[in-house]
């Protein structure tokens, strides 16, 4: 979605309001379509004294893979983002948003700060206890009958000076 920016420019005190969802379902991101919901935004362009911001938050669900366990689940998340726009560059090292043609793309800001927000690593819970390493089983459903390898008897001086 593209928005004219053109009077919120101009106009000191001027605001817009922003609410809109973006479905991003059929999206493709690790492997797979996450988004299980769209995208609900709901923020507010707003010149104040001269300045054009961009405040705004997400909430939207996806569907995950824990990274230690490997089990499947669903995870809201709730993310706020604010940006300045300007139209144009006064040199390259600042961080703002260029609206050019006083024309703001919505859907390409948005995709950017969601997918920038999204953790790199993901658990189903804190305390997820992961797979056993030998048979594989999940271990958040109860342990495993895996016997501790007795280790390598060359080794036993060495356990003697952490005990």
């Amino acid at each position: 979605m593209k928005i004219d920016l053109r009077q919120l420019f101009e106009v000191v005190g001027e605001q817009m309001p922003v609410e809109y969802d973006m479905d991003l379902r059929d999206y493709e991101l690790l492997n797979g379509k996450p988004f299980v919901t769209p995208v609900a935004v709901r923020g507010c362009l707003k010149n104040t004294a001269g300045i054009v911001t961009f405040e705004y938050s997400v909430r939207f669900t996806m569907k995950l893979s824990c990274d230690r366990c490997l089990e499947e689940f669903e995870r809201v998340f709730s993310e706020s983002f604010d940006h300045v726009l300007v139209n144009r560059l006064e040199s390259e090292a600042e961080d703002f948003i260029l609206v050019e043609d006083m024309l703001l793309d919505l859907d390409e800001l948005v995709v950017s700060d969601v997918l920038l927000s999204l953790p790199s690593k993901v658990l189903c819970s804190e305390d997820c206890k992961g797979l056993c390493f030998r048979c594989g089983k999940n271990l958040n459903q109860g342990g495993c009958d895996c016997v501790e390898p007795k280790g390598d008897p060359r080794f036993d001086v060495l356990k003697q000076l952490l005990t």
